[in-house]
Parts: structure tokens; C-alpha cells; sequence
């Protein structure tokens, strides 16, 4: 009601004019009843008790428009058929997943990595819009968004396994409305290694051993990822493919206190080219082993 007859009084300025002086009962040429002042009016699903003053010289008039229609002359928020424009809203921009690759000695030790990244930016020509004027954006394609390259540092932590993932916060999609990046999450795939098998947080390691060794005992070393060397205690007549655990001596746990096992197994190593004296020495041992098989 209240909209048509504003529309009514707009389209003549004497009925204006009437308005401006008697109020919302202008066509009974009554002065304005009281409490007129205040009325209520219903736009786009919302309600407004603000107090248009019909009464002040026409500034009501204007206020009740103005809420109406804005200062603009275009309809309000929530005025227009399909309602506020959702990709004006503040929101934050959507997470990104990234595989990445790292040794098992960073696994092992932990520490700062360097990665190359891809990932999205608004585009500064059209400013995320997608659009130059009517047209779409050629720098984008009509996107928005333009993919970029960036290092980034991180830090991994000791013990990570394959599926692992790390957070960087903030290095994720752009936002929309002005609204910050999403996060970028690191998928962590860890190489295998040449000389190592890993199995959970233990660690299995194949260690040639002399023959002289294994047969009258002995010290080997043993190697660990992050290159150090720990020493293992061979017994006499120890068996090819004999297993020895050194405990606490694997993987660091990623969640926990403590460290796997490092299996150690060791495996026999034969001699090559002998000397004149070696295999004479060799030679009297088989017929010692041959007399002592058939004692």
C-alpha cells in the first residue's frame, strides 16, 4: 500500500506537495494523526520501525525512499529478485593438496625443506571479476584466478611416513570477498632407499660381514640414515642371514617419545682372489673339516 502510494504521490507534484503538508492522510485533508509519524514498512523479507517523520517538510518522504530504495536510486540489499550476491560475501578460500617427496634421511632427522608449489592468484587485471567491462578477461580466461609457482620453506618433522601431511597455513586458494587464503596441505611421500627397508618405525639393513668374521667374532659397523656408525659385536660362528636388533636405533616416532629398531642382518662376505698362502690355508681347512665329517 505504502509503495503505491508513494509512486502516486511522485508522479504529481500537486498531490506532493499535499503530502509534504498533510501527511499520509492528505486525501481527506485532515492534519496528520498522531503517532503518524512512526510506521513500519516490510522490504525484501526484512522489517523497518525506523521513524519517518511525514511531518518535517518532506525529509520523511526522502527518508522513507532512501530506505527503500537506497541513495543510490537502486533497491537496498535484499530489495532486488534474487537476493544478496553470495560471491560478494567474505569467505575464506578453499584448502589444496600437494604431493611432495623427501629421503629417508629427512624423515629420519627432520629439518627445513625448500618445495616448488602451484598454486592461485586473484588476477590483477580484472581483479577476480573474470570480466574487463562486458567481455571476459584474456589475462585469465574469464577465472579470475591466474596459477603462479612459489617456493615455500617448511619444516618436516622427524618421523614422517608415507600419507603423512603437513599444514602451511594461509598458502592455500585466494579468498573471495576479501577473505583470507585456504591452507595448503603437503602429502608426504618418502623415497625408498637404497640400503634400508623401512616397516613402521623400525628399520631393516642388510650388513656384509668378512668370512674371518664370522666365523672367530668381531665388530662390524653398522650405518644409520642420518650417516652415522654404530658398532655391532659379531659372535664367533655367527650364520649368514643371522638378524641382530639394535634397539631404539630406528625411526623416530612422529607421535611419541622414543624410536624404533634397527634390524641389522648380516650377510657373509667371501674372499676373492686369494693368495698362494690363503688358499693353502683354505685347502688344509677343508681336509681338517672333510676328516673331522667323516670321524
Amino acid at each position: 500500500k505504502e509503495i503505491n502510494e508513494a509512486y502516486e504521490v511522485l508522479s504529481d507534484p500537486d498531490k506532493r506537495r499535499k503530502y509534504d503538508t498533510l501527511g499520509p492522510n492528505w486525501q481527506e485533508q485532515f492534519g496528520p494523526p498522531s503517532g503518524a509519524g512512526r510506521r513500519t514498512y516490510t522490504y525484501g523479507g526484512r522489517t523497518s520501525s525506523t521513524p519517518f517523520d511525514f511531518d518535517a517538510g518532506g525529509a520523511g518522504f526522502s527518508d522513507f525512499f532512501e530506505a527503500l530504495f537506497g541513495r543510490s536510486g537502486a533497491a537496498a540489499p535484499g530489495m532486488g529478485t534474487r537476493g544478496p550476491r553470495e560471491d560478494l560475501r567474505r569467505r575464506t578460500g578453499d584448502n589444496i593438496e600437494q604431493p611432495v617427496e623427501v629421503t629417508l634421511q629427512e624423515a629420519f632427522s627432520g629439518g627445513m625443506r625448500t618445495f616448488n608449489i602451484q598454486t592461485t592468484e586473484v588476477c590483477p587485471i580484472c581483479k577476480g571479476t573474470g570480466e574487463i567491462g562486458n567481455r571476459p578477461c584474456t589475462n585469465c580466461g574469464g577465472q579470475g584466478m591466474i596459477p603462479r609457482n612459489k617456493r615455500i620453506q617448511v619444516k618436516i618433522n622427524a618421523g614422517v611416513d608415507n600419507g603423512s601431511r603437513i599444514r602451511v597455513a594461509g598458502e592455500g586458494q585466494p579468498g573471495i570477498g576479501g577473505g583470507p587464503r585456504g591452507d595448503l596441505y603437503l602429502i608426504i611421500s618418502v623415497k625408498p632407499d637404497p640400503m634400508f627397508e623401512r616397516r613402521g618405525d623400525d628399520l631393516y639393513a642388510d650388513v656384509d660381514v668378512d668370512l674371518v668374521t664370522m666365523m672367530l667374532g668381531g665388530e662390524v659397523p653398522v650405518p644409520t640414515p642420518d650417516g652415522r656408525k654404530l658398532a655391532l659385536t659379531i659372535p664367533p660362528e655367527t650364520q649368514n642371514r643371522r638378524l641382530f636388533r639394535l634397539a631404539g636405533k630406528g625411526m623416530p616416532r612422529l607421535r611419541g617419545d622414543g624410536s624404533g629398531n634397527l634390524y641389522a642382518r648380516v650377510q657373509v662376505r667371501l674372499p676373492t682372489h686369494l693368495s698362494s698362502e690363503e688358499r693353502s690355508l683354505f685347502e688344509k681347512l677343508a681336509r681338517t673339516r672333510h676328516v673331522e665329517s667323516y670321524s
